[in-house]
């Protein structure tokens, strides 16, 4: 087959796996890691025309940019916050998870010592290619999550860096622990060097313009793998950890293109990631397969119950954190790209050498990664909701801007057992609020601050409601990749519906909320006139339409706010987005002070609350 249509089937079906995963809200390298068993051991569609080499160089290039990706999302604010666990889980982590490691592959696995200090060493990392997935779905707190986090996008390199020493120690002629610690000092001045220095002077270049704005994302891309080929050159695999730091100091320099920088390596990373999860797992051939024994299960429940506890125990010993962390930490650690991609390097490198049991080295490696990812992608949500580490359940509403107004809604919202959190940078127009028992945060949405204090995981909506239609919008902006697009509101500025031409593109705001005329002011005067927000719940004999005719005409009678399922799940209202309801809902709705019998509330088959 020729090889576009090999590249072209790789690719479709790894994005594929992407969005059936997160229909189903699972793990998408196990489907990734099934379908290249499939295209490769199984039906042989995919054989790339490469040598293991040039495979391995270009495998190598694709978690560079993985991991310059993940370094970017480390913040020097999280390190100092939480810096006591981070610093414990990535200074002595790896060394007790290594030497635990190989214990365990050489007396349970029966592998031989060489292969063993390969494999442990191999162990050692976790990967943010699967940490971060799972950490979407099982929404952590941001003390756990930021821990979790930290682990795996560190650890990578350095178990990389640990399985190169091994490697060269035991088949390099004339090594020894000489060699290898001149190896480890030349891994860690290329990335001081060339991946600190070289990313700051990269920063430096684009705060002050040197480069046009629709070329920064691809030649910080080039650099980023000319920094990796470089850094290989000065020692074997310490390319990793130069790209690492480089991503760290990039992501910390509040360059003012940092978000569109992000944006794009972020969706690369999801293209790579879907690529060689298929192509990894296609080298396998059927009799490697075979060579999976009675010892190697027993060696990946080692890794599980007794390799990651103790060497998490271990390295956390009288640090001061949470006792539920310490437990959380010592059972999540699922394997990822870097491990499979390093153990497809050096698992052919070690059998070349004359080590006949490595050829079992990357079936092991990918029977680590499919149990620890079912097992821990399965687990860690209902684990973080049981020891209370989870932020809640996704359904609330995050209200930027105090006001009477918003004050009515959040009372209304709260009565309906819907989280809302008010947010304000003035604690005055917040102190009603909070005297209301209403969780509010008092602060800058946009702040540093915010970003790691505000627990906003839970909250499945945002709705700027500020008097200022311009900071509505740049909030909705900015929140909008977090909360998704859809569901991030704004209050629209007045007369809107007569200034269609000059009012802000949705491109730049979020979704006008509820109907026109629905601005800061309107609501208010509204308010001021006697209107209250109040409630209906509909059914089979009274539906939208019935409840239009009761009350009017909509935005000029009264004003359709949103609903709520009769699960509790809250949907706003916009006139520029669908909006479905059935019998059962309970509608929001702003509308004058009525005064109507229940007789007549009977009669039309709805009920007001």
């Amino acid at each position: 087959m020729h090889i576009a249509t090999q590249l072209l089937i790789i690719v479709s079906t790894g994005l594929f796996c992407q969005w059936f995963a997160w229909r189903i809200s699972r793990p998408a390298i196990i489907l990734l890691i099934a379908a290249g068993i499939l295209l490769g051991p199984v039906t042989g569609l995919i054989d790339p025309s490469l040598s293991q080499t040039e495979l391995s160089e270009l495998i190598g290039l694709g978690v560079a940019i993985i991991l310059f990706e993940g370094g970017m999302d480390l913040k020097m604010s999280e390190f100092r916050r939480i810096g006591h666990g981070i610093g414990r889980l990535t200074v002595l982590g790896p060394p007790f998870s290594w030497l635990l490691g190989t214990m365990a592959a050489h007396f349970i696995a029966g592998l031989s010592w060489p292969v063993a200090w390969v494999l442990g060493a191999i162990l050692v990392v976790t990967g943010p290619t699967v940490i971060m997935p799972l950490l979407r779905q099982a929404r952590l707190n941001k003390e756990s999550a930021s821990l979790l986090k930290w682990e795996g996008i560190v650890n990578d390199p350095v178990g990389v860096i640990l399985a190169v020493l091994t490697f060269q120690y035991f088949t390099l002629a004339g090594s020894g622990w000489k060699e290898a610690l001149t190896g480890l000092g030349g891994a860690a001045g290329a990335a001081g060097l060339i991946g600190g220095l070289g990313g700051w002077l990269i920063g430096s270049l684009y705060r002050r313009g040197s480069v046009p704005p629709h070329l920064k994302a691809p030649i910080l891309m080039v650099l980023v793998l000319a920094a990796y080929w470089v850094s290989n050159q000065i020692q074997h695999e310490a390319g990793l950890l130069t790209v690492t730091v480089m991503g760290l100091v990039i992501g910390n320099m509040k360059l003012v293109e940092l978000g569109p920088l992000q944006q794009f390596k972020e969706n690369l990373t999801i293209v790579l990631v879907s690529v060689l999860f298929i192509i990894i797992p296609a080298q396998l051939k059927v009799s490697q397969l075979q060579l999976l024994h009675w010892q190697v299960g027993a060696f990946v429940l080692a890794v599980l119950f007794l390799v990651r506890p103790l060497a998490i125990g271990l390295a956390t010993l009288g640090a001061p954190m949470r006792g539920r962390d310490k437990i959380m930490m010592s059972w999540i650690a699922p394997r990822g790209i870097v491990a499979a991609a390093t153990a497809g390097i050096f698992g052919p490198e070690l059998l070349a050498a004359g080590y006949q049991d490595a050829e079992i080295l990357l079936p092991i490696v990918f029977l680590v990664i499919v149990v620890t990812v079912l097992a821990h992608g399965l687990t860690l949500g209902p684990l973080a909701q049981r020891m209370d580490l989870a932020a809640g359940e996704e359904n609330g509403l995050l209200i930027v801007g105090a006001s009477p107004w918003t004050r009515a809604l959040a009372q209304a919202l709260k009565k309906l057992n819907v989280d809302v959190v008010v947010a304000d940078g003035s604690y005055q127009r917040l102190k009603p609020i909070r005297m209301d028992g209403i969780n509010v945060y008092y602060g800058e949405i946009l702040s540093e601050h915010a970003e790691h204090k505000l627990e906003d995981e839970h909250l499945s909506f945002l709705f700027c409601a500020t008097d200022n239609h311009y900071y509505n919008a740049l909030v909705c902006k900015a929140q909008g990749h977090d909360f998704g697009h859809h569901r991030t509101f704004q209050l629209g500025p007045q007369q809107e519906a007569k200034q269609e031409q000059k009012r802000l593109a949705v491109q730049q705001r979020g979704y006008f909320a509820f109907n026109p005329p629905s601005d800061y002011y309107t609501l208010h005067q509204r308010l001021n006139d006697g209107w209250t927000i109040q409630t209906t719940r509909l059914s089979k004999g009274f539906d939208l339409d019935r409840l239009k005719n009761r009350l009017g005409d909509i935005g000029e009678d009264w004003i359709l706010l949103g609903s709520i399922s009769p699960a509790g799940r809250l949907e706003l209202y916009a006139d520029e987005q669908p909006f479905k309801t059935e019998a059962g809902w309970t509608l929001l709705y702003f509308a004058p002070q009525r005064q109507k019998s229940r007789s007549a509330d009977k009669q039309d088959g709805g009920s007001r609350e």
